[in-house]
C-alpha cells in the first residue's frame, strides 16, 4: 500500500546482491521522482558491483524513454526495458489502437530507445508486450521481430524479449505452449534472451513458470516471496528452491531464508503467510501425530545409518518422511518441526523431551504419558510448547521439592547464598 522509501528500496536491492543476483529491475524512474532519485543514487555513490547490471522500467513513450536515459547517465552496464500492452482488450479499451497503430507506436518507441543507447555498447535494450499470454501469437511474433530487428540484434549483444502473463486466465500448460510457440518462430533466436514475468492471479506462477523454463525460456522475472500487482509475481524464492530440489543450482544463496523473509517483510511492509512454501512458520512443522511419529522415526533412522558408515550427519542423504528437504540448508532449526496440540500424539511430545530435556521414554511410558499432554491440551485447547510438556512430566513422574527439603528428607541452607 505505501511504496518503498529509499532506505528500504536499499535494504531490498542490497539483500538481493547479498544472495546472488546479476540483473536487478530497480524502479521506473520516469513514474517518480522517488524511483529516479534512488537510480541516481545508485550511480552518483557506485553502488552497483561490477558484476550487477541493474534494470530500469519506461512505457513506449518518448517523454518517458528520455527521462529514462537521464536517470543511467554514467552507469557502464544497464538494461533499458520497454513495454506496451498488446492483448485485444488492452488495444481497444486502454490504448484505442488497431494492431498495425500499435505496432507503429511500438517501432517508433524502439527508435528512441535505439538513439537513446547510441555509443554504450554496455547498455542493452528489452521489450515486454504486456499481457503476453492474452494476445494472438501471431502478433507478438510480429512485434518481437520488429524490435529485434530495429535494435540490431547479435548473440554477443542480444536483446531480452520478455513474456509477461500479466494476468494469470489460463493453465500452466497453456502458457508453457504460447512460450513454445514464440521460442520456435523467433528471428533470430540465437540473437534473443526469451525472458517471463508472470503474475499469480490463480496461484498457478511457479508451475507456469517451470513449465515455461521447460518449453525453452532463457531467464525469469519475479520478487522475492512473490510480491508484486493483485496476487503478486512469480515467487523466486520458492522457484529457485523447487529448481535446487531437483537438482538444478539456481546459483542463489538460499542458505538463510528467515532473513530473506525479515528483509522482504520490511521493504514491502507484508507479511507473508505461515504456509509460504519454504519460509512460513509452519512449513517445516507437523501438529499431526502420525506425521510426528514419522519425522521422529526418520531423524533417528538418519543417525544411525550416518553412524553404521560413519559419515558426517549433516552431508549424510536426506531421507526424512514429510520432511522434503534439510530445513538446516535454507537457515530454518529443527525446533520448530515438531509442535503439539490437540491433534498430536505420542510421538511429538516424546521427541520433545528427547531432543530438549535428553529423555528418551520408553514406548509404555510414552503412551501413557500420551494421556496426561492430551488432557491438558483438550483442556486448554491451546498449542502445548516444550516448557508445559516439561512441566507436565515433572509434576506427573518428579518427586516434589518441599520447603526447606528435598524429597529425601536432606537439609539445605537457609541463606539466599546457600
Amino acid at each position: 500500500a505505501e511504496p518503498m522509501d529509499p532506505e528500504r528500496k536499499r535494504r531490498m536491492f542490497e539483500l538481493m546482491v547479498a544472495i546472488g543476483y546479476k540483473e536487478i529491475e530497480v524502479g521506473y524512474p520516469s513514474a517518480s521522482q522517488t524511483d529516479f532519485d534512488f537510480v541516481r543514487d545508485l550511480v552518483r555513490f557506485d553502488l552497483v558491483p561490477d558484476d550487477v547490471t541493474i534494470v530500469v522500467f519506461t512505457a513506449a513513450r518518448t517523454d518517458l524513454i528520455e527521462r529514462t536515459y537521464q536517470s543511467i547517465e554514467g552507469l557502464p552496464d544497464a538494461v533499458v526495458h520497454m513495454y506496451t500492452a498488446t492483448a485485444p482488450t488492452w488495444r481497444n479499451v486502454v490504448l484505442g489502437k488497431e494492431r498495425e497503430e500499435l505496432h507503429d507506436m511500438i517501432f517508433r518507441a524502439a527508435q528512441d530507445v535505439a538513439r537513446g543507447g547510441e555509443g554504450h555498447d554496455g547498455w542493452r535494450f528489452e521489450f515486454s508486450p504486456e499481457v503476453f499470454n492474452l494476445t494472438e501469437p501471431d502478433y507478438v511474433l510480429e512485434l518481437c521481430d520488429a524490435v529485434t530487428d530495429q535494435w540490431q540484434a547479435t548473440p554477443q549483444r542480444p536483446v531480452i524479449l520478455n513474456l509477461p502473463a500479466t494476468v494469470e486466465m489460463t493453465t500452466p500448460n497453456v502458457f508453457a505452449d504460447e512460450v513454445e510457440y514464440v521460442s520456435n518462430h523467433l528471428v533470430p533466436r540465437d540473437a534473443v534472451v526469451l525472458s517471463l514475468h508472470p503474475h499469480n492471479d490463480e496461484g498457478m506462477g511457479v508451475a507456469a513458470t517451470e513449465l515455461a523454463v521447460l518449453a525453452g525460456a532463457d531467464r525469469v522475472e519475479g520478487c522475492l516471496l512473490g510480491n508484486g500487482e493483485r496476487t503478486g509475481n512469480v515467487d523466486l524464492v520458492t522457484l529457485g528452491l523447487n529448481f535446487l530440489t531437483q537438482g538444478i543450482d539456481p546459483q542463489i544463496d538460499y542458505s538463510n531464508v528467515p532473513e530473506i523473509r525479515k528483509t522482504v517483510e520490511y521493504c514491502n511492509q507484508i507479511k507473508i503467510s505461515e504456509r509460504h512454501p519454504y519460509a512460513g512458520n509452519f512449513v517445516f512443522t507437523a501438529f499431526s501425530g502420525s506425521h510426528q511419529d514419522a519425522i521422529k522415526k526418520g531423524l533417528e533412522a538418519r543417525e544411525v545409518a550416518a553412524d553404521r558408515v560413519g559419515a558426517d550427519l549433516d552431508k549424510f542423504v536426506w531421507l526424512v518422511p514429510y520432511l522434503p528437504i534439510d530445513p538446516k540448508d535454507i537457515g530454518r532449526s529443527y525446533e520448530a518441526i515438531i509442535r503439539v496440540n490437540s491433534q498430536s500424539g505420542k510421538g511429538g511430545m516424546a521427541y520433545l523431551l528427547k531432543t530438549n530435556h535428553n529423555l528418551d521414554l520408553p514406548k509404555r511410558l510414552q503412551v501413557e504419558f500420551e494421556k496426561v499432554v492430551q488432557n491438558y491440551a483438550d483442556e486448554t485447547k491451546k498449542e502445548v510448547k516444550d516448557e508445559d510438556i516439561w512441566r507436565l512430566f515433572k509434576d506427573e513422574y518428579l518427586p516434589v521439592e518441599e520447603s526447606g527439603a528435598t524429597a529425601a528428607g536432606a537439609v539445605v541452607g537457609d541463606s539466599k547464598d546457600e
